[in-house]
């Protein structure tokens, strides 16, 4: 399972990259790490509601999505360094999840998703020796 690279990422620093950085103070901060039989996501969301959430599985792709509601209240801010407005993330998916069995939760300003691993498809680790 990994993120799909953004454009600043790729090393396009002109004004994609402006931009990318203005849309990353719209976007949600995420860490995944790996249990025995899942793969787990945490997506830091504060002041968001749970029922706006969106999170959709299409093909290998993983997208997790929020929009505010209607006539949801945009401060005029003095200093911001999180924003609680619309954002969307898409990770790519292995052959080793079971897509049927994604489960989510909302708690204390964190999107908790698991991501089970189908038993006895667990990708295989070896470490390799450099040379």
């Amino acid at each position: 399972m990994h993120y799909n690279q953004s454009c600043a990422a790729k090393g396009d620093y002109g004004s994609r990259y402006r931009q990318q950085l203005y849309r990353s103070m719209q976007r949600a901060a995420v860490n995944i790490f790996k249990t025995e039989n899942s793969y787990e996501m945490l997506v830091f969301a504060p002041g968001r509601i749970k029922e706006h959430f969106h999170i959709d599985v299409k093909g290998m792709e993983l997208t997790v999505s929020y929009t505010p509601p209607e006539g949801f209240a945009r401060p005029d801010w003095i200093h911001r360094e999180y924003s609680r407005g619309a954002f969307q993330r898409t990770f790519t998916l292995d052959d080793t999840v079971e897509a049927a069995k994604i489960s989510a939760k909302y708690e204390a300003g964190v999107l908790h998703i698991v991501l089970p691993v189908i038993p006895g498809k667990e990708t295989l680790q070896r470490e390799i020796v450099v040379s």
